[in-house]
């Protein structure tokens, strides 16, 4: 069945993202690939939050194991009462891959936690995020990149890269677990069996 094929091909399309999501994310923790700026308290926030890991990462996952399982179950009742399953299943990796997507857009805008110098010396902050006279942000403006953080070295490209890649791969797993909720409730309403009770009820008695 056509659902089944859909439901087999969203579940292998998506692991391969969550595991994308889960690497990026774990590296926005480990700046310079240091651990003591995470155990310093010196890492964006919206990178501790996680939700690479939890949320389009282990959460993904476990929708996409459901899924490529799902596709196998045999049996009109059966396979319905899996896709009744694969909506809720759908709708947490949506509004999962959603809040990462988010919050990978709101971590790129306001941009990197990094010491700086500012008036009263080296203070850590966030310098780059978005202000009254630097309306267009920093990721309009190269030129701040690597001029404005002193530690950890490059990590406005860090964040860029990584929360850039977070993001488009975190709302590519939402679309496709929306499209997912659309095919699941389709073979929740027909199930396998709809083509054979068909056939059965037109045949001879």
């Amino acid at each position: 069945m056509c659902t089944s094929r859909c439901l087999r091909c969203v579940g292998v399309s998506l692991i391969p993202m969550a595991i994308v999501c889960m690497l990026a994310n774990i590296l926005l923790l480990l700046p310079e690939l240091n651990v003591h700026f995470l155990l310093e308290g010196h890492v964006t926030r919206e990178a501790t939050w996680a939700t690479g890991l939890w949320g389009s990462g282990f959460l993904v996952l476990l929708g996409a194991r459901a899924f490529v399982q799902t596709s196998k179950t045999k049996g009109c009742w059966a396979f319905r009462s899996q896709m009744f399953c694969q909506v809720l299943y759908s709708c947490v990796g949506f509004l999962a891959a959603s809040s990462c997507s988010l919050v990978s857009a709101t971590g790129l805008a306001k941009g990197p936690l990094c010491l700086y110098n500012s008036s009263s010396g080296p203070t850590w902050g966030v310098p780059l995020q978005p202000a009254p006279d630097r309306h267009l942000g920093y990721l309009y403006n190269r030129t701040l990149w690597s001029g404005v953080c002193v530690e950890p070295q490059w990590v406005v490209q860090w964040n860029v890269v990584l929360f850039g890649v977070m993001g488009a791969t975190s709302a590519l797993q939402a679309v496709l677990c929306g499209l997912n909720v659309m095919n699941s409730m389709l073979g929740l309403i027909l199930g396998q069996g709809f083509c054979q009770n068909k056939v059965r009820q037109v045949g001879p008695v």
